[in-house]
């Protein structure tokens, strides 16, 4: 009979740990230390907090009750007209170009061959950018105003969706490809008639997400000048007349909610 105290061998790290090289456990620690660092450094301590809480009280108390006049609803009704509008109009073009960039830029399916790297490249350059910034190269070229928005639109929602079309055309069947391919087919009907079809419901969705981005986004250009509500939000704080911003607020929280619920109820329609 065994001494159960006697210890046996010795069991050996499960594989998610075993697998773990000296170099990868030395950049873990590396990006520990750097987490740490950061919140060290630029988080907000509990005394920063309490100390923060008098004056947004202050503040939410002379946002309150919300402006209600007619004539600056009517003037807020308008901008929200424009956010929408900057909203589908650069979303739908930007769509639209990011069909063929995302083609360029798939890697086995691109016609540009080694050279698609240059056009994912590109399209990395402006998802990296951030749209603040789009926006204020746009307002400098094209002056302040919606315009300077629907820009940033269309560069933002190229950056988005040439990705995610890129990724799903490489990751279509490539069965109908090659059938076609074999029958003499270009690389335009290749593309139009066995990968189109296949990611395509990967593009709607990403479509639709796209467009649910640009509202988002178009509802803040306004603070740098590029049109939409937020421009009259800006103003508002600028003046100090709280109880508009309030309202603002409101319908900014609102027209995303909306667009939430209709782009959720449109992607359960295509699945």
């Amino acid at each position: 009979m065994s001494d159960s105290t006697t210890p046996g061998p010795a069991k050996p790290l499960p594989a998610r740990l075993s697998g773990v090289s000296p170099v990868t456990y030395v950049l873990l620690i590396v990006c520990a230390a750097i987490v740490i660092s950061s919140l060290q450094q630029v988080a907000p301590s509990p005394a920063q907090l309490v100390e923060g809480v008098p004056g947004m009280i202050s503040l939410v108390d002379r946002m309150m009750p919300p402006n209600t006049d007619p004539a600056f609803l009517s003037r807020m009704g308008l901008r929200i007209v424009e956010t929408f509008q900057i909203a589908l109009a650069g979303a739908a073009i930007g769509i639209v170009l990011s069909l063929p960039i995302g083609w360029l830029a798939a890697r086995g399916v691109t016609p540009l061959g080694r050279f698609g790297y240059l056009v994912k490249a590109y399209v990395s350059l402006l998802r990296t950018i951030p749209d603040l910034v789009w926006a204020l190269l746009f307002v400098g070229t094209v002056g302040l105003g919606a315009v300077a928005g629907t820009l940033t639109i269309v560069v933002d929602t190229i950056g988005f969706c040439g990705r995610f079309f890129a990724e799903a055309i490489e990751d279509s069947d490539k069965e109908p490809q090659e059938a076609l391919s074999a029958i003499g087919a270009n690389r335009v009907s290749v593309f139009l008639g066995a990968i189109l079809p296949d990611a395509a419901p990967s593009m709607i969705n990403t479509s639709l997400f796209a467009l649910e981005k640009a509202v988002r986004s178009s509802v803040v250009l306004g603070l740098v000048g590029a049109g939409g509500i937020g421009q009259e939000l800006k103003v508002a704080f600028d003046l100090f007349q709280y109880r508009n911003a309030s309202t603002i607020i409101l319908a900014i929280f609102v027209i995303v909610l909306a667009m939430e619920y209709v782009t959720d109820r449109l992607r359960s329609a295509v699945q």
